[in-house]
């Protein structure tokens, strides 16, 4: 037998049995065992055959086979590590548990229910209870409710349990649940805790006021730009239009217009196509924009310095140095959000994980590092534009740029390091509308610390619009 069933026994060991207990009449029970009589037995012939290396036969048949067990071999006379005439741990367990079953069966019989329904004219007072139904409880054990799940109460017995609500994200659909299960990623607990409910979607969209606000500063502001820059095309020929290189200025505008338009990429629920379009625009396009305020700063130093006697810098004045400052570092970011779409775009994601209630719909940079390095090109940029501007916003001229362009760097740089604090703990569509905010802001800032000053001159204030004040020093 040891042979045939490829059992392995390790002597010595350390063994752990489970528990069990003497039953009166069980080793009898054991003894009385016989392979026939009893044909429907299949598992008692194959047991025997194998224990006692025999073939069990009928009587017809026991005389042609040489090894046809007898009937008389003894379930004792088998080794115990064959088999044990004592009850093991595994079937003392059993036992217990279809005795207990047993007394709550009678248990259950016995009730009044049972004799009502036998009243009634069922034909089994058992079908009042149904397989799918809470059996009975011991005293100690509520019934936990859905929502809920069962917990172990400390101190009590083993079988006692209380309830405790359902944790953060679980629910539970029925009664006296084990343990609660959580919802799917897309769907989240009801108040209740014993239902799933869809999380909705959340952006920012041209619908909300939210979204309708910021889209009609976008728009307002664009046309104010659009106004500035149709007056100073109408007053190109003045002096206070072509100080400081007149090409720069529309420049200058016509970037200020995309910057504004470019905020309104940012509404709407994200696709392909803005999230390929968002950070790239938006990098290039204030790129330029400050590119031109770094020109005209240099500009001002530069016609300052050219102005003193013997001074070698008159070489440099003119559009040739302005151009190339402005179309050299605008270049620079180009080739920075090339590489980024080219290597990594952005791209539509779905933001699961950070609000309870609500499935985030964003665009994701593909690449964190390359966005923090377009950011950080405008950063540097903004520095040392305010840099310059701070230093020359003395110099003794009447149409001196500098000291307008000093207070919209100021602006420029504390928005968009308010933004980058803000950025990194804000969730959801308020992140997307503090992106809006600091574009419009930053862009505004620009507008109305550089060109303002100059509207008013050439609307309100035409007479010093003249070559007298260009020239004219300050004491």
């Amino acid at each position: 037998m040891e042979r045939l069933w490829d059992f392995h026994f390790f002597h010595g060991a350390i063994s752990f049995t489970v528990h069990s207990n003497e039953l009166q009449g069980f080793r009898k029970f054991l003894q009385g065992i016989k392979p026939y009589g009893d044909e429907q037995n299949s598992l008692l012939k194959y047991f025997w055959e194998q224990a006692f290396d025999c073939t069990v036969v009928d009587g017809k048949e026991s005389a042609e086979v040489d090894d046809a067990c007898t009937g008389k071999e003894k379930l004792e006379s088998l080794p115990s590590t064959v088999f044990e005439m004592d009850m093991s741990g595994h079937s003392y367990s059993i036992y217990s548990a279809v005795h207990a079953a047993a007394h709550a069966l009678h248990t259950m019989s016995s009730s009044p229910s049972y004799f009502r329904g036998r009243r009634h004219g069922k034909r089994d007072g058992f079908q009042v209870f149904h397989p799918w139904q809470v059996p009975p409880l011991s005293e100690c054990n509520p019934h936990c409710h859905p929502g809920s799940q069962m917990k172990k109460k400390e101190g009590e017995k083993f079988c006692c349990y209380g309830c405790s609500l359902c944790p953060t994200g679980k629910i539970s659909r029925q009664k006296d649940m084990d343990y609660c299960i959580s919802c799917p990623e897309d769907e989240y607990p009801n108040r209740n805790h014993d239902q799933c409910l869809p999380k909705r979607m959340n952006f920012l969209s041209y619908e909300e006021t939210l979204g309708i606000s910021l889209a009609s500063v976008a728009v307002s502001c664009f046309l104010v730009t659009t106004l500035i820059l149709a007056t100073f095309i109408k007053y190109k020929d003045t002096p206070i239009v072509k100080a400081n290189n007149r090409d720069i200025t529309y420049a200058l505008l016509v970037s200020l217009l995309f910057c504004f338009l470019c905020s309104l990429l940012f509404l709407g629920e994200p696709s392909k196509v803005t999230c390929f379009l968002q950070q790239s625009a938006f990098g290039i396009i204030f790129t330029v924009a400050v590119s031109c305020v770094l020109a005209k700063t240099i500009t001002v130093v530069v016609a300052f310095m050219a102005t003193k006697p013997g001074s070698s810098m008159r070489k440099w004045v003119g559009k040739k140095l302005t151009n190339s400052i402005a179309l050299s570092c605008s270049l620079i970011q180009a080739v920075i959000c090339l590489l980024w779409l080219g290597t990594s775009p952005p791209f539509p994601d779905f933001d699961l994980q950070s609000l309870t209630e609500e499935i985030i719909v964003k665009c994701n940079e593909g690449s964190l590092i390359m966005f923090y390095i377009v950011l950080g090109y405008i950063g540097l940029l903004s520095i040392v534009s305010l840099t310059v501007a701070f230093f020359a916003r003395k110099l003794p001229d009447s149409f001196n740029e500098a000291k307008f362009i000093t207070f919209s760097m100021l602006v420029f740089c504390s928005v968009w390091v308010t933004f980058v604090l803000t950025y990194l703990s804000t969730k959801g569509k308020y992140m997307v509308a503090v992106e809006i905010f600091s574009v419009l802001a930053s862009s505004a800032g620009l507008l109305g610390c550089i060109f303002f000053p100059k509207c008013y001159i050439i609307l309100l204030r035409p007479e010093l619009n003249n070559k007298e004040q260009l020239i004219r020093r300050k004491k």
